[in-house]
């Protein structure tokens, strides 16, 4: 039995965008206390960092784990195209649509949603998404969901 070896690939790019943390869930009082500037009804912006890593055997006829760029193409779909330099709660149906508070944890399921849709056939590659928020902010999700 040949084994093969089974390795990462991981691939970042920036956005920009804007939000506005606000549950409709929650009283303005209760908005302002959790959220405090970020409740700013004007929003805010951030420059993120995105970080999706795959996981796969190598392929030993060509030595990868995936084509890297597959990897940017399903990127530039599922992240740039849909957030960068947009308002997430305007812009971006699913926080629109489901009234999702467009907090750094949930664009990061979003991203890894997008991706899923994105990767098509190797969608089963996909290992985590990582965003960083700030430089001292960052938020990663796997797939894992609690019941």
């Amino acid at each position: 039995m040949i084994r093969c070896p089974v390795a990462y690939l991981s691939r970042s790019l920036s956005v920009s965008a804007a939000h506005r943390l606000c549950s409709s869930h929650l009283t303005e009082e209760e908005n302002i206390s959790l959220y405090g500037k970020c409740y700013n009804p004007n929003g805010h912006g951030h420059n993120y960092t995105v970080e999706v890593t795959v996981k796969g055997k190598v392929d030993p006829s060509t030595g990868m784990v995936m084509d890297l760029q597959e990897l940017k193409k399903a990127m530039d779909v599922a992240v740039t195209a849909q957030l960068d330099h947009k308002n997430i709660d305007l812009d971006v149906p699913y926080f629109r649509d489901q009234r999702i508070v467009s907090t750094t944890e949930n664009v990061t399921v979003f991203i890894w949603k997008e991706m899923t849709k994105s990767l098509g056939s190797n969608k089963h590659l996909l290992y985590k998404v990582v965003v960083w928020e700030t430089d001292k902010n960052k938020f990663t999700y796997k797939g894992e969901e609690e019941i």
